[in-house]
């Protein structure tokens, strides 16, 4: 339990950096600047913990596709860019991916 509590710190800090990447203009303001820089470290180490228990292609495979979701969703709520139908099909197909790992792979270290 206690991995994939540290695996999802991990995603909450990879799209935190990422909403901050948008935020911070090309690095061009302080503060979301700096909040990329300390988010991506925190995820990097976060995820390098994860990676003690958990296969790396399995941990990836959800830190990767949990992180385009929700950061697709900041994009949406925060920066009000669109989502059209394509688009919330494919991230659906991304979440039933990851579903699919944690329910059936015996990969996945749980």
């Amino acid at each position: 339990m206690q991995t994939w509590i540290i695996l999802f710190v991990a995603i909450l800090s990879e799209v935190v950096a990422t909403s901050a990447l948008k935020a911070s203009e090309g690095f061009s303001k302080l503060g979301p600047s700096v909040l990329v820089v300390v988010g991506y470290a925190l995820a990097f180490y976060f995820l390098s913990l994860t990676l003690k228990v958990m296969s790396v292609g399995i941990a990836y495979a959800i830190w990767a596709g949990l992180g385009i979701v929700l950061t697709a969703i900041i994009g949406w709520l925060i920066f009000e860019q669109k989502l059209d139908t394509a688009a919330l099909v494919g991230m659906g197909l991304i979440l039933l991916g990851v579903i699919v790992i944690n329910v059936f792979s015996n990969a996945s270290g749980h």
